[in-house]
């Protein structure tokens, strides 16, 4: 089962814009030194939309090198082409990855049945387990807790990176399916909440930035140590904030070049974040103990 603190992995560009293979090998080993529990390369924070395929299937290929099997890769697959899923899930099985993530299909908005019918597809064509991506905000698109109760009949469908920000749905979600189905948060902000209604763990955003902390809120949590949970929790609240005070990953790229990890730069239609977005970042930071 995947568990714990998992970070949706920013992707460096170099000055002249292309994947900064170094920078990302070296940030992939900080994180695993740091906690993380699992990495997961080209998700959305990872700037998948913009990335060609070679990069994107290159960027895969350098995280499983650099996690070295001491954490799961779950690499991002997904696409609103369930052939184009299909061939990335195909990549990421040839390059080592642990599991696929796979987004339900955005902007051509299907049916229940249309998104049954996209997973069991990716599903039956690689070997892979896969942990369905439930992003509505994005994809425009929500899956029921009935189509993922269908779709978990399934061998190679494991769990569910869960952004509806819907509190209730962990819980629902357990009830259908049972406790060995994945449950992990898409939403750092409501991580605390989500692990009380039976969640396992979060892919993570504010890991980027902060990946010792996090990695502590979800040992702590699995330890009973309440104490310590709410401290950390209190302590995030504010760097959640920040990192969506603009559109993701612009601020969360600030955060890590404020960290020395990696350059800011993001690609178009992504644009640098204001300076007055820049101060909120940093000031958040400071205040979770992350920069003096």
């Amino acid at each position: 089962m995947f568990q714990g603190s998992m970070a949706a992995l920013v992707t460096p560009f170099t000055a002249s814009g292309a994947v900064d293979e170094r920078a990302y090998q070296d940030f992939v080993d900080w994180q695993i030194s740091e906690g993380t529990e699992g990495v997961i390369p080209v998700g959305t924070t990872g700037e998948s939309p913009t990335l060609t395929h070679d990069e994107h299937k290159r960027v895969v290929e350098l995280c499983v090198e650099a996690a070295g099997k001491r954490v799961p890769v779950i690499a991002g697959t997904g696409s609103n082409s369930t052939h184009e899923a299909i061939d990335f899930s195909r990549h990421a099985k040839a390059a080592g990855a642990d599991a696929a993530l796979v987004v339900t299909p955005y902007y051509n908005k299907p049916t229940q049945e249309g998104l049954y019918q996209h997973f069991k597809a990716i599903h039956d064509a690689v070997d892979l387990p896969i942990v369905i991506y439930n992003i509505p905000g994005r994809c425009v698109v929500d899956m029921t807790v009935q189509t993922m109760a269908r779709l978990a009949e399934l061998p190679n469908i494991v769990g569910v990176k869960d952004a509806t920000n819907d509190l209730a749905r962990p819980l629902a979600t357990r009830l259908a399916i049972g406790k060995d189905f994945s449950m992990l948060s898409g939403e750092d902000a409501t991580v605390a909440a989500f692990l009380a209604q039976g969640g396992h763990g979060c892919i993570s955003v504010t890991a980027n930035v902060a990946p010792a902390l996090c990695a502590q809120l979800h040992k702590a949590w699995r330890d009973g140590d309440m104490a310590t949970f709410t401290d950390v929790r209190d302590r995030l609240m504010p760097l959640h904030a920040a990192l969506f005070v603009e559109t993701s990953p612009g601020p969360v790229k600030v955060g890590v070049s404020l960290l020395g990890k990696c350059s800011p730069a993001t690609r178009l239609p992504m644009v640098p974040v204001a300076e007055s977005s820049r101060v909120v970042v940093e000031a958040a930071m400071k205040q979770a103990g992350l920069l003096t």
